[in-house]
């Protein structure tokens, strides 16, 4: 069972699941030709992607288009089901940042069939994250900025007040569908701007002054 770290603590709490939220910017939704959605787009990633900073992203052989998408990532600290607003901000324990790593060419393939998008989103690696602050440490305002680069390249720079559904509104709306529990981890949507990596590329990810991760592709 794989943990996340809390920082400045010495928490380590065991991984639940891995909940995503896609086209949670509307630039984004926009430079993939995809409607903005009316409610978050949920779908999953299995436990078994998830990898931290440091270690390495492997491209997968059925792929030539593996895309980076960052993204601020919750840890839920309590179980919680039809939650309202404030319960549901009250849930989230923690925040860090995180890559959605996607095979963009198997998703589009995918897409045209009407098939479900997990071979493109659940491989393993695929999920990648920094260490945790805990908010009793640090009140996220959403004026943060949320970057990555790539050999030292910006490509994404947005703001977290950007995103279409807050991460209150997320949590709440999740826990509307499943039950949320301690350790679940939740990702809430990549900003515009992503892009193609390939093997020996170097990833940075952060949001700034808060948490960040680095990583390389092999």
């Amino acid at each position: 069972m794989k943990h996340i770290t809390i920082k400045n603590t010495n928490q380590q709490i065991p991984v639940g699941k891995i909940v995503c939220v896609g086209r949670n910017y509307s630039e984004h939704a926009k430079e993939l030709g995809n409607e903005v959605p009316e409610k978050p787009l949920v779908f999953l990633k299995p436990a078994s992607a998830l990898i931290f900073s440091g270690d390495k992203i492997r491209y997968p052989s059925f792929s030539n288009e593996m895309h980076h998408e960052v993204e601020l990532v919750l840890l839920v600290g309590k179980k919680i089901k039809d939650a309202n607003l404030k319960e549901a901000e009250d849930a989230i324990e923690a925040y860090g940042v995180g890559l959605d790593m996607t095979l963009r060419d198997i998703q589009t393939k995918l897409k045209e069939k009407g098939h479900p998008w997990t071979i493109a989103k659940g491989f393993d690696t695929s999920a990648v994250v920094s260490d945790f602050i805990s908010k009793k440490e640090y009140t996220l305002t959403l004026n943060e900025r949320i970057i990555l680069s790539v050999n030292g390249v910006k490509r994404q720079d947005d703001l977290l007040n950007k995103m279409i559904f807050s991460p209150a509104e997320i949590v709440e709306y999740i826990s509307s569908l499943m039950t949320l529990e301690e350790g679940d981890l939740i990702y809430t949507g990549t900003p515009a701007g992503v892009g193609k990596v390939i093997p020996e590329d170097k990833i940075h990810a952060e949001i700034e002054g808060l948490v960040f991760l680095d990583c390389s592709v092999e």
